[in-house]
Protein backbone atom coordinates (compact mmCIF):
# COMPACT_ATOMS: atom_id res chain seq x y z
CA UNK A 1 0.00 0.00 0.00
CA UNK A 2 1.10 3.48 -0.58
CA UNK A 3 1.97 6.36 2.08
CA UNK A 4 1.34 10.04 1.76
CA UNK A 5 3.77 11.42 3.79
CA UNK A 6 2.74 15.11 3.47
CA UNK A 7 0.45 15.81 6.36
CA UNK A 8 -1.99 18.39 5.09
CA UNK A 9 -2.73 16.18 1.82
CA UNK A 10 -3.21 12.71 3.77
CA UNK A 11 -5.93 14.79 5.60
CA UNK A 12 -7.36 16.11 1.93
CA UNK A 13 -7.02 12.60 1.32
CA UNK A 14 -8.73 10.94 4.26
CA UNK A 15 -11.58 13.93 4.13
CA UNK A 16 -12.54 12.84 0.14
CA UNK A 17 -12.66 9.19 1.00
CA UNK A 18 -15.02 9.62 3.98
CA UNK A 19 -16.95 12.16 1.66
CA UNK A 20 -16.99 9.20 -0.83
CA UNK A 21 -17.73 6.29 1.26
CA UNK A 22 -20.46 8.31 2.66
CA UNK A 23 -22.16 9.73 -0.57
CA UNK A 24 -21.77 5.99 -1.85
CA UNK A 25 -22.15 3.61 0.33
CA UNK A 26 -24.21 4.84 3.32
CA UNK A 27 -26.72 2.74 2.57
CA UNK A 28 -24.56 -0.40 3.38
CA UNK A 29 -24.31 -2.18 6.87
CA UNK A 30 -21.95 -1.19 9.06
CA UNK A 31 -19.49 -4.14 8.78
CA UNK A 32 -18.69 -3.34 5.85
CA UNK A 33 -17.84 0.29 5.84
CA UNK A 34 -14.48 -0.70 7.10
CA UNK A 35 -13.37 -2.65 4.30
CA UNK A 36 -14.92 -0.35 1.57
CA UNK A 37 -13.13 2.58 2.84
CA UNK A 38 -9.41 1.03 2.74
CA UNK A 39 -10.53 0.23 -1.20
CA UNK A 40 -11.52 3.75 -1.42
CA UNK A 41 -8.73 5.09 0.49
CA UNK A 42 -6.00 2.90 -1.43
CA UNK A 43 -7.50 3.37 -5.08
CA UNK A 44 -7.53 7.46 -3.89
CA UNK A 45 -3.91 7.55 -2.71
CA UNK A 46 -3.05 5.19 -5.72
CA UNK A 47 -4.88 8.98 -7.98
CA UNK A 48 -2.85 10.60 -5.90
CA UNK A 49 0.39 9.57 -6.83
CA UNK A 50 -0.56 9.22 -10.31
CA UNK A 51 -1.60 12.35 -11.02
CA UNK A 52 1.42 13.98 -9.47
CA UNK A 53 3.51 11.74 -11.70
CA UNK A 54 2.23 13.15 -14.83
CA UNK A 55 1.87 16.56 -13.40
CA UNK A 56 5.59 16.29 -12.53
CA UNK A 57 6.57 15.41 -15.79
CA UNK A 58 4.45 18.15 -17.66
CA UNK A 59 5.95 20.84 -14.88
CA UNK A 60 9.58 19.86 -15.10
CA UNK A 61 9.15 19.74 -18.93
CA UNK A 62 7.42 23.27 -18.73
CA UNK A 63 9.63 24.79 -16.25
CA UNK A 64 13.42 23.88 -18.96
CA UNK A 65 11.56 26.54 -21.07
CA UNK A 66 11.11 29.40 -18.31
CA UNK A 67 14.88 29.38 -15.96
CA UNK A 68 15.32 32.30 -13.49
CA UNK A 69 11.54 31.88 -12.63
CA UNK A 70 10.29 30.70 -9.25
CA UNK A 71 7.30 28.66 -9.25
CA UNK A 72 4.86 30.10 -6.82
CA UNK A 73 5.82 33.38 -9.12
CA UNK A 74 3.41 32.00 -11.76
CA UNK A 75 1.91 29.78 -14.00
CA UNK A 76 4.45 27.99 -15.94
CA UNK A 77 2.41 28.21 -19.03
CA UNK A 78 1.84 31.84 -18.91
CA UNK A 79 5.82 32.17 -18.24
CA UNK A 80 6.57 30.66 -21.19
CA UNK A 81 6.83 33.56 -23.76
CA UNK A 82 7.63 36.82 -22.87
CA UNK A 83 7.70 40.38 -24.63
CA UNK A 84 10.84 40.88 -23.08
CA UNK A 85 13.61 37.91 -23.92
CA UNK A 86 16.34 39.43 -22.23
CA UNK A 87 15.23 38.88 -18.65
CA UNK A 88 15.31 35.36 -19.80
CA UNK A 89 19.28 34.94 -20.00
CA UNK A 90 19.40 32.99 -23.38
CA UNK A 91 21.33 32.93 -26.25
CA UNK A 92 19.89 33.10 -29.72
CA UNK A 93 20.01 29.24 -30.26
CA UNK A 94 18.74 28.59 -26.49
CA UNK A 95 16.10 31.29 -27.68
CA UNK A 96 15.19 29.56 -30.79
CA UNK A 97 14.76 26.20 -29.25
CA UNK A 98 12.84 26.74 -26.79
CA UNK A 99 10.18 28.58 -28.93
CA UNK A 100 10.53 26.09 -30.98
CA UNK A 101 9.48 23.37 -28.46
CA UNK A 102 6.61 25.68 -27.56
CA UNK A 103 5.36 25.34 -30.20
CA UNK A 104 5.07 22.01 -30.92
CA UNK A 105 3.45 21.51 -27.67
CA UNK A 106 0.91 24.24 -28.08
CA UNK A 107 0.42 22.64 -31.46
CA UNK A 108 0.08 19.06 -30.01
CA UNK A 109 -2.26 20.53 -27.39
CA UNK A 110 -4.58 21.72 -30.21
CA UNK A 111 -4.34 18.68 -32.11
CA UNK A 112 -5.98 16.12 -29.11
CA UNK A 113 -9.82 15.48 -29.37
CA UNK A 114 -11.32 18.55 -27.19
CA UNK A 115 -12.69 16.66 -24.74
CA UNK A 116 -9.31 14.94 -24.25
CA UNK A 117 -7.89 18.62 -24.22
CA UNK A 118 -10.20 20.02 -21.72
CA UNK A 119 -9.97 16.87 -18.91
CA UNK A 120 -5.68 17.56 -19.60
CA UNK A 121 -6.04 21.08 -18.41
CA UNK A 122 -8.31 21.43 -16.19
CA UNK A 123 -6.50 18.43 -14.08
CA UNK A 124 -2.72 19.28 -14.55
CA UNK A 125 -2.84 23.21 -15.24
CA UNK A 126 -6.08 24.11 -13.23
CA UNK A 127 -4.99 21.18 -10.90
CA UNK A 128 -9.23 20.40 -10.14
CA UNK A 129 -9.62 17.22 -8.76
CA UNK A 130 -11.27 14.02 -11.00
CA UNK A 131 -14.56 14.84 -9.19
CA UNK A 132 -14.10 18.62 -9.86
CA UNK A 133 -13.14 18.10 -13.20
CA UNK A 134 -16.28 15.41 -13.89
CA UNK A 135 -18.60 18.28 -12.51
CA UNK A 136 -16.66 20.89 -15.04
CA UNK A 137 -17.22 18.39 -17.62
CA UNK A 138 -20.63 17.21 -17.15
CA UNK A 139 -19.39 13.78 -17.57
CA UNK A 140 -18.47 10.67 -14.97
CA UNK A 141 -15.01 10.41 -13.10
CA UNK A 142 -14.05 7.43 -15.20
CA UNK A 143 -14.77 9.26 -18.21
CA UNK A 144 -12.22 12.67 -16.69
CA UNK A 145 -9.39 9.28 -16.11
CA UNK A 146 -9.79 8.04 -19.65
CA UNK A 147 -9.63 11.43 -21.10
CA UNK A 148 -6.63 12.29 -19.10
CA UNK A 149 -4.93 9.05 -19.49
CA UNK A 150 -5.93 9.08 -23.47
CA UNK A 151 -4.36 12.84 -23.14
CA UNK A 152 -1.18 12.80 -21.58
CA UNK A 153 0.03 9.35 -23.34
CA UNK A 154 -1.04 10.83 -26.51
CA UNK A 155 1.30 14.21 -26.01
CA UNK A 156 4.12 11.98 -24.50
CA UNK A 157 3.79 9.82 -27.95
CA UNK A 158 3.75 12.75 -30.25
CA UNK A 159 6.55 14.89 -28.64
CA UNK A 160 8.70 11.40 -28.42
CA UNK A 161 8.42 10.93 -31.91
CA UNK A 162 9.45 14.62 -32.84
CA UNK A 163 12.74 13.70 -30.38
CA UNK A 164 11.31 15.58 -27.28
CA UNK A 165 11.59 13.11 -24.34
CA UNK A 166 10.06 13.61 -21.12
Amino acid sequence: MFAVRDGEVALDIVQDVMLKLAEKYGDKPAEELPMLFQRILQNTIRDFYRRQKVRSRWITLLSALSPGRDEDESDALETMETEDHSSLGLGPAEHLEKSQLIEIIDKELKKLPPRQREAFLLRYWEELDVAETAAVMGCSEGSVKTHCSRAAHALATALRTKGIDL
